[in-house]
């Protein structure tokens, strides 16, 4: 019987958390983030998510940190860039896409409906997914569909169906957040058993105290795993880490004792139909 081949898994790092507190260390200026970057890039991560910041970390509408930022990952790293269409619902839908402006982002984040986040409405509406969808496509930026409860995969199929969304793309399940999906491998069973489409998926588990959500994924096939303080500082139950190269490393050592292999970055775009 000839020995079976292991399959690339992509590792995602999103670097800058929300909130942060000592020993770890949160990466805000644009030398930071990059740095950070090329760091876990290093380690073994194939891309990195980032929103449009200023010096303090604040989202913002300006690109100018956000170019410097990619100015310094691409002098020292060919990791590809995943700018976000998220953020606050006070900013506009240019102002929350002026990620795309860039043409170094390859990738993008679009969030495929309403939900409600703790106390708070995350407003995604069908008009303005098509309007980010339709400045991807100009753009050619591939759209990671972001799934936050279990009425957006259909809406996602309908608007792939109306031809609002084109290949190449991706679907990443986002559980974890507030009265969403829960963060519990049943979602990732059931999520999963409603994909008709071959695409690649990813998962992103929000307040993670530990890996194992991202092991069930691996273990049922995700093309992708996201760490970074966005998500969580823990990598398990007490373990913190300073750096988000620590996750990184721990995430990449994970999938190889999986019996997997960690996709480079050109090994993930290939994977996700990039160029």
């Amino acid at each position: 019987m000839a020995a079976a081949i292991p399959r690339k898994v992509i590792v995602a790092v999103a670097p800058v958390g929300r909130s942060v507190v000592p020993p770890a260390v949160n990466p805000l200026t644009p030398r930071q983030v990059a740095d950070e970057a090329v760091r876990c890039a290093r380690a073994g991560a194939a891309m990195v998510h980032l929103h449009v910041r200023d010096a303090k970390g604040v989202q913002t509408e300006a690109i100018g940190a956000y170019a410097a930022t990619l100015e310094r990952i691409r002098a020292a790293s060919d990791i590809i860039i995943q700018g976000s269409t998220g953020g606050l619902t006070t900013l506009s839908l240019e102002e929350r896409c002026v990620a795309l402006n860039d043409p170094r982002t390859e990738v993008a984040s679009l969030n495929m409906g309403s939900v409600n986040f703790g106390e708070e409405v995350y407003i995604n509406r069908l008009p303005d997914i098509r309007y980010w969808a339709e400045r991807m496509r100009r753009t050619k930026t591939m759209p990671e569909m972001e799934i936050f409860d279990s009425g957006m995969l259909p809406a996602a199929r309908a608007l792939i169906a109306e031809g609002a969304i084109k290949p190449p793309y991706s679907v990443c399940f986002c559980l974890g957040f507030r009265w969403t999906l829960a963060p519990d491998p049943k979602s990732l069973f059931f999520m999963t058993s409603l994909m008709k489409e071959t695409v690649p998926w990813g998962v992103i588990h929000d307040g993670m105290t530990d890996f194992t959500l991202l092991a069930t994924a691996i273990g049922l096939g995700a093309s992708l795993v996201r760490v970074g303080f966005e998500d969580s500082c823990f990598w398990a139950p007490g373990q913190r880490a300073t750096r988000n190269v620590e996750l990184v490393r721990k995430l990449a050592q994970l999938v190889r004792l999986l019996g997997h292999e960690v996709a480079t970055p050109a090994e993930a775009r290939r994977i996700l139909g990039i160029g």
